[in-house]
């Protein structure tokens, strides 16, 4: 459906007092706080102090934090500012004079992402000069600096954050629309995660943990602050929407406040090692940094209690800007001082040494990690390899839902607890195969990193199916019946329609598009380089998991899916579908069955363990695996199928019944008229 755009009454540019002096200054206030926080915390630690070999000069050293504390502010600026476009700000326009805070918030997102551009490199710069311990001056430092860039992982990272702002800064420049501004944002995301690569989390003994709990740090504290820092530069222009806006943007800030705090805590838990690491300058630190974290909680929480009925109470105009602007002042400011001391934290050694092993053994070398204990039933349970990203996924897809129950309760719909039940059931699953001994296990053994997969692919799913998520959301997110709201943002309600019916979700939840999906990249993966990529790479490891749970969630809706989707195939033909797929997945797990080439062999062959089969009868174990798991989860996928099948010929007879009963029962009436006149044609020969 189309949704009616209403004019936007906009004041004109002569009448804002949120012109370029004003942003300036606020910016000012949050980028001065922060830097004198970096370089208090960088003095109290003591990490700018000469070096007795190889000092790159006290430019380098005081300079690297500081620039450190302004990339990271214009990225959370850039990203924030990207997050109002997606979905906070009313997306509006107005007369070419005085353009709307919609399209502000895309030139802010613009100009922010090129002072990140410009800083990013300047910090490259400064971070070889200091790990190198070369001053600027050098003769040589240009050429060691192509190098650094070129073949060294923390360069090469540092670079890729300069290209992903680059390209951000383009990009935000030209885009108009919310999904424009989630692609930027999405790249902006891409470069955080580079980010996350370096500092402490690349050289620390649990590697992917350090790594995924400071990318959901940064992301959380990116969001969190760059938000509210573009909201307070706009506010001037929202007028009427600001009260809305901010609304918004506090559901937001407590989803990223949550997200901080956890990813925070294991961050400190990694770096600390005890409560003995509080004692240390960098645990002094940590304490400080938690204080101010503290502070920004109940700030929020007081602005959310107090400060949305004053706007509410404030006549849209200069007047709501500017009280907007000297309520969320004092957040801001210590939101600055947390990004310095974050920066300061960076640049000082914790007290759990971050160095690899002197003498790793094999397991370590291949896989970065000490071998775990022969696996037995009761280790499948106990031994737990944790993936942050995943397991915050798992829980909050537990809350969202349960939410999203209640709401519909309060209102007096009902909702069956069945549903709710296969969803808890299916996060929780989820989260066992991601973080539990599948995840511990499947890293070094193919059985079990089959388990891994053909849980994640096919019990996953078919529990997350039968619980009717989209459906769910449908009918308790709040939204108009059209495919934006009033002011034609996109709220949750929205994105989710947008998805469900833009060209590319419709093609790949089309049955046959599933089927082929879910089945060949099953093949595309294992016989090809992407498998060792998911080995070897967290991000492979991450695009595996979402590939393999989404296909297996478009092909069980396909067949026995509740929620909206393309138009499923009549029964017999989903019938037939599953059992082409069911047939392909016992072929491929013959072929692992008996193959005698082993895959990945630089992975699997080099771990040295001692326990356990060799590596090849452990890979024809998993196509035992990978043909005995998916029988099962085809064989419920069928008798839901008939189930299903059998109640829409129920549903169809017992309209019929009605209709009999109503008018009569035409078709039989005219089934014997027609045998009459059929009689009477042909008649008794004479």
């Amino acid at each position: 459906m189309t949704a009616t755009r209403t004019p936007a009454t906009v004041r004109p540019a002569a009448d804002a007092p949120e012109g370029g002096r004003g942003a300036a200054v606020r910016l000012g206030g949050l980028a001065l706080a922060g830097v004198v926080a970096a370089v208090l915390g960088v003095w109290f630690s003591r990490a700018a102090l000469p070096t007795v070999l190889a000092d790159p000069g006290a430019l380098v050293r005081w300079g690297l934090p500081v620039t450190t504390t302004l990339t990271e502010l214009a990225g959370s600026l850039a990203l924030g500012a990207l997050v109002l476009a997606v979905g906070i700000l009313p997306l509006r326009s107005g007369p070419a004079t005085a353009p709307s805070a919609y399209a502000r918030s895309l030139t802010l997102a613009a100009v922010a992402a090129g002072t990140w551009t410009v800083l990013a490199v300047l910090g490259l710069v400064l971070r070889y000069a200091s790990v190198s311990g070369r001053p600027l001056g050098s003769s040589t430092f240009g050429d060691e600096l192509g190098v650094y860039v070129t073949q060294v992982d923390l360069g090469r990272n540092q670079l890729g954050v300069v290209v992903v702002a680059a390209v951000v800064t383009a990009l935000a420049l030209v885009v108009q629309t919310p999904t424009g501004a989630a692609w930027c944002a999405g790249l902006a995301v891409v470069a955080l995660w580079q980010q996350a690569q370096g500092g402490h989390a690349a050289g620390a003994t649990s590697h992917e943990l350090a790594t995924s709990s400071m990318f959901l740090h940064l992301v959380g504290a990116a969001v969190w602050i760059g938000a509210l820092a573009a909201l307070a530069v706009l506010a001037g222009r929202l007028g009427d929407d600001l009260r809305p806006s901010v609304g918004r943007y506090s559901t937001v800030a407590g989803w990223c406040f949550v997200l901080v705090a956890v990813s925070g805590l294991v961050n400190a838990l990694i770096r600390l090692g005890g409560l003995d690491g509080l004692g240390t300058r960098y645990g002094v630190l940590v304490l400080v940094k938690a204080a101010l974290f503290v502070v920004l909680g109940l700030l929020g929480a007081a602005h959310r209690r107090a400060a949305l009925p004053r706007l509410a109470a404030e006549r849209p105009g200069p007047g709501a800007g500017r009280l907007f602007w000297r309520v969320v002042a004092v957040e801001i400011a210590v939101m600055g001082a947390v990004s310095g001391v974050a920066v300061a934290l960076s640049s000082t050694a914790p007290p759990v040494p971050q160095e690899p092993p002197t003498s790793p053994t094999p397991a370590e070398i291949v896989t970065g990690h000490a071998l775990p204990p022969e696996p037995t039933p009761l280790r499948w349970f106990t031994e737990w390899r944790w993936d942050l990203l995943f397991a915050v996924a798992a829980v909050a897809g537990i809350v969202v839902y349960v939410r999203w129950v209640r709401r519909l309760r309060r209102r007096g719909d009902t909702w069956p607890w069945q549903r709710t039940a296969l969803w808890v059931g299916g996060m929780v699953v989820f989260f066992w195969t991601t973080s539990g001994g599948p995840a511990m296990y499947g890293h070094v053994l193919f059985s079990a990193h089959m388990v891994q997969h053909m849980v994640l692919a096919m019990v996953v799913p078919l529990l997350l199916t039968l619980a009717a998520p989209v459906t769910l959301a449908l009918r308790a997110v709040p939204g108009r019946p059209t495919t934006l709201r009033g002011d034609l943002s996109r709220g949750p309600r929205e994105w989710l329609l947008t998805l469900v019916h833009s060209r590319f979700g419709t093609f790949m939840a089309h049955p046959l598009v599933a089927a082929v999906n879910f089945a060949g990249s099953m093949v595309l993966f294992y016989y090809s380089g992407i498998f060792e990529w998911a080995l070897r790479n967290p991000v492979g490891h991450v695009a595996m998991v979402v590939h393999f749970s989404l296909a297996g969630y478009l092909f069980a809706n396909a067949l026995v899916g509740i929620d909206p989707g393309p138009s499923r195939p009549p029964y017999t033909q989903r019938i037939l579908l599953l059992f082409a797929t069911m047939a392909f997945h016992a072929f491929f797990g013959v072929a692992l069955m008996s193959g005698e080439a082993l895959l990945v062999a630089d992975w699997f062959g080099l771990l040295g363990r001692e326990w356990g089969p060799t590596a090849l009868a452990d890979q024809q174990r998993g196509g035992g695996i990978a043909w005995g798991i998916g029988e099962l989860p085809t064989l419920v996928l069928a008798i839901a199928v008939i189930v299903a099948w059998s109640r829409s010929e129920e549903r169809v007879a017992k309209r019929r019944d009605r209709v009999v009963d109503r008018d009569g029962d035409t078709e039989m009436d005219e089934y014997n008229a027609m045998l009459g006149r059929l009689a009477d044609r042909d008649g008794p020969r004479r």
